[in-house]
């Protein structure tokens, strides 16, 4: 088995969606083809990945680092003892060369690289990449049900805060029991008036979280910890800059509900970082890594192996991104969940065509690799990558 060709394409993540901080109007994601020659004969295989969302295409650095080192390499070297390409050092060749720390310069980028590698690897299996992720890291099967909530509540021109509320009904018919909204791109008094509205039409706080995306400095992050304390709500995400771990470690201190982090984060020592010296509680808060951004599927294998040996068991991640190759990893470490984006970010969100969710949980799909086919939107743009 062999990588005999390597393609990236940007495209814009059709959205026009505001957080706490920007718009996702200029946003661009990079689309990654990795083919394979499987060897005996067989005809070429190709597996994708796209870089999640929140982060721009990258694929600069792919065409002048990351593509010749791995096309450069001796193809053994990349296999494993079963002569199957390995993930692990597919990323260990594309690092050669590069500086310690200054993760998130190209992480991003081979963390894209590498999930299309899961992608072929599984197709090549003709397995589900979930299964292959389980029996590696996990050495048993796949979970067939997987737990996801929305990631919505989005600040629209013109929305309203009983807006939320139609939202989230919406979900509700959809199957969907979590739902996480948007916080700090308003005031004070009418984010609360969006949560109010929220818990208006769910079964309890619980239900709902809640997410800053890094808005606050240290008054306003205690401000927003005192007025949502009393809601004991699900979590209360990315309140400031996760490399900031003493208010991180402040804020623990002092908001007795779960906190939440990780989409920023982009490696393992980052990770550390926060649970070490960020105050972060094991068995209560949560770590939200995106994979693709965060050097792809088998480091993200690697930190939960690590933290769960620290005490951190693999119920408190819950990768960021409502898109398939989350649902994979979900799926295959037995992770808490993942995040879902109906109806969002175009041909980008959601999972594969005809997946039912089910009182909050989906069945991911049989289908080989992490299973994009069967996501005809997002599939049509795929296959546009590289072709002749």
């Amino acid at each position: 088995m062999r990588i005999i060709a390597l393609h990236e394409a940007a495209f814009p993540v059709q959205s026009t969606m505001r957080n706490a901080v920007f718009s996702f109007a200029e946003m661009t994601t990079s689309i990654v083809a990795v083919k394979l020659d499987p060897g005996a004969g067989a005809a070429p295989i190709t597996g994708y990945a796209f870089n999640s969302t929140g982060r721009y295409a990258c694929g600069q650095s792919m065409r002048d680092r990351f593509f010749p080192r791995l096309l450069r390499a001796k193809p053994e070297a990349l296999l494993d003892a079963a002569g199957m390409l390995d993930p692990e050092k597919a990323v260990a060749t594309m690092l050669v060369g590069e500086k310690p720390g200054g993760h998130a310069e190209r992480c991003i980028a081979i963390g894209t690289i590498e999930t299309a590698l899961w992608d072929a690897l599984g197709k090549a299996r003709d397995l589900p990449t979930a299964e292959l992720l389980a029996r590696r890291y996990r050495g048993g099967p796949m979970r067939q049900r997987v737990s996801v909530y929305v990631g919505g509540g989005w600040y629209r021109p013109g929305g309203v805060p009983r807006d939320v509320a139609d939202e989230i009904r919406d979900h509700q018919e959809s199957g969907y029991t979590h739902v996480k909204i948007k916080v700090g791109g308003a005031s004070l008094d009418e984010d609360l008036r969006r949560i109010d509205c929220a818990l208006g039409v769910l079964p309890d706080s619980g239900h709902l979280a809640v997410d800053a995306n890094c808005k606050f400095e240290r008054d306003e992050a205690l401000t927003y910890a005192a007025a949502l304390a009393p809601y004991r709500l699900r979590w209360f995400e990315e309140p400031c800059d996760p490399n900031d771990y003493s208010l991180m470690a402040e804020l623990a201190s002092v908001y007795a509900p779960p906190l939440s982090a990780g989409e920023n984060l982009y490696g393992m020592q980052d990770v550390v970082n926060l649970v070490r010296l960020g105050g972060w509680r094991s068995g209560q808060d949560l770590i939200q890594v995106d994979p693709p951004q965060s050097y792809g599927m088998a480091a993200y294998a690697t930190m939960v192996l690590d933290l769960e040996a620290r005490g951190w068991p693999p119920s408190s991640h819950f990768p960021h991104g409502g898109n398939q190759m989350s649902l994979a990893l979900a799926a295959g470490l037995g992770l808490g969940g993942c995040e879902a984006y109906p109806g969002v970010f175009g041909s980008f969100g959601g999972y594969a065509d005809g997946t039912v969710v089910e009182e909050g949980y989906v069945h991911p799909p049989q289908l080989p690799g992490i299973g994009f086919e069967g996501h005809s939107a997002l599939y049509a743009l795929m296959r546009t990558v590289g072709a002749d």
